[in-house]
């Protein structure tokens, strides 16, 4: 514990792509071109939504589409409940064994938790997507913004509890899991935490687990809201404004999340702040 307090007065050093300067360049080019062209595209969108009337009627896609957007969504999503498990992981080694940290979070390790990522949101969403898909449906009318599980479930011709079991089990696996495993890692933290003596190890220590904690909340809140309840009890109207919250605000927080807690990343804002007022 002695050789933590001193690892986090110290702090580490990010190496980044240090090995390749020459791409730092082009790297950052790329990085800000394609966030650019995400806020120009829907910026767009919003603008065309707002001042022609014919996009206000409601959108028809058809049922190959409809199953393609599903499975997509539910793979993003579960890829991403890995990857959290997978950065908290991360947060384990550094906070728990940082001595060991370049041991434990061998470059083999990282690509074997972006692999199992994957295939695991990939075949969590394939199973979901079939068993769903399996059923017959009666009408054409969602009452969402895309096709979302919950909403497709409620136009079921037939009893869905045993689907709905299959399912259940399915989320578990995909939602419930993760979870656990990243509130385990946490209480290890959380007990490494409270044995260090100095006030600024402690800080420091919190300002690492803080941002990926915040994602965790705001990620899975929303997800178990929206599908660890029976179908009978989902809400379209209030699943409508959760939906909106996971697929534009989580990811619109991101950035602001992971980036700007960064105090190099603060301090960089503030000086071309800075600059732009003192220019003027």
């Amino acid at each position: 514990m002695e050789s933590w307090n001193t690892s986090s007065e110290e702090g580490f050093i990010l190496l980044g792509f240090s090995d390749w300067p020459h791409l730092e360049p082009v790297f950052f080019a790329f990085i800000s071109i394609f966030y650019s062209l995400t806020l120009f595209g829907n910026t767009v969108i919003i603008i065309l939504s707002q001042l022609d009337l014919r996009l206000h009627t409601p959108m028809t896609i058809s049922f190959g589409r409809c199953v393609a957007q599903l499975f997509i969504m539910l793979s993003l999503g579960g890829i991403e409940c890995v990857l959290l498990v997978a950065m908290a992981i991360d947060r384990y080694a550094a906070v728990c064994r940082p001595l060991h940290y370049t041991t434990i979070m061998h470059p083999l390790l990282c690509r074997a938790l972006v692999v199992f990522s994957w295939v695991g949101g990939l075949i969590n969403s394939l199973i979901q997507t079939s068993l769903v898909m399996a059923m017959p449906l009666c009408g054409h009318q969602l009452n969402h913004f895309f096709c979302e599980l919950p909403v497709l479930l409620k136009l079921a011709c037939e009893d869905t509890g045993g689907t709905e079991a299959n399912l259940f089990v399915a989320r578990v696996i995909i939602l419930v899991c993760p979870l656990v495993l990243i509130l385990g890692s946490y209480a290890h933290i959380a007990r490494a935490v409270l044995n260090i003596k100095s006030t600024a190890g402690r800080r420091k220590a919190f300002g690492t687990c803080a941002s990926h904690l915040i994602v965790v909340v705001l990620f899975y809140g929303s997800a178990i809201s929206t599908y660890l309840q029976p179908v009978h009890r989902y809400s379209e109207g209030e699943g409508k404004f959760v939906a909106l919250f996971y697929t534009v605000v989580t990811p619109m927080l991101n950035p602001l999340i992971y980036t700007l807690r960064n105090k190099d990343v603060k301090g960089a804002l503030w000086r071309v702040l800075g600059r732009g007022t003192d220019s003027k």
